[in-house]
């Protein structure tokens, strides 16, 4: 690779990381062919986009971007798959699942809304975070409880009155 191909890749990259809220990295080396062609098609149907990168162009980008990636730069060893999602638990979902029938992809780091999380063992706690949708139909739920009780009670109220009658 030339030093402007090099040039172009890293700025490719600092776009694609540009104003993006949820980036996991993982290392998916030593999936077959089969295994990463499905887990490429997961990704897809997530509406994740997956792409693996050359360690010292991401941190390059890393370097460039805006964002604060911290110490996320020092996972980059090895074979590096990154995963842009909308949804923060949505690669770790498609990664636990894979795990079911293989010790791979392992996960290097995650930078979710400025967090930084490294390591493998946090697999777990970023499955369990909670998409900004599930949070507002939580709100909502929470919100309609005591007013769907109001209208019931009233509903009901009125239905005495007019047996009453």
């Amino acid at each position: 690779m030339t030093r402007e191909e090099k040039s172009i890749a890293i700025e490719d990259l600092t776009a694609k990381l540009a104003g993006v809220n949820v980036i996991y990295l993982a290392d998916t080396s030593g999936l077959d062919a089969d295994s990463t062609s499905n887990l490429r098609r997961a990704c897809f149907k997530a509406g994740i986009k997956l792409e693996v990168v050359k360690n010292t162009l991401l941190e390059k980008a890393m370097e460039a971007s805006e964002s604060d990636f911290g110490d996320l730069s020092s996972v980059l060893k090895g074979n590096t798959s990154v995963m842009i999602a909308e949804t923060a638990n949505g690669p770790a979902k498609i990664i636990k699942e894979f795990r079911k029938k293989s010790d791979k992809p392992v996960l290097k780091g995650a930078y979710i809304n400025q967090e930084i999380y490294i390591g493998d063992n946090l697999l777990d706690s970023l499955v369990s975070i909670k998409s900004k949708e599930e949070v507002i139909a939580e709100i909502i739920g929470l919100l309609q409880s005591p007013a769907q009780r109001v209208i019931s009670a009233l509903q009901n109220q009125k239905g005495k009155e007019e047996a009453a009658e």
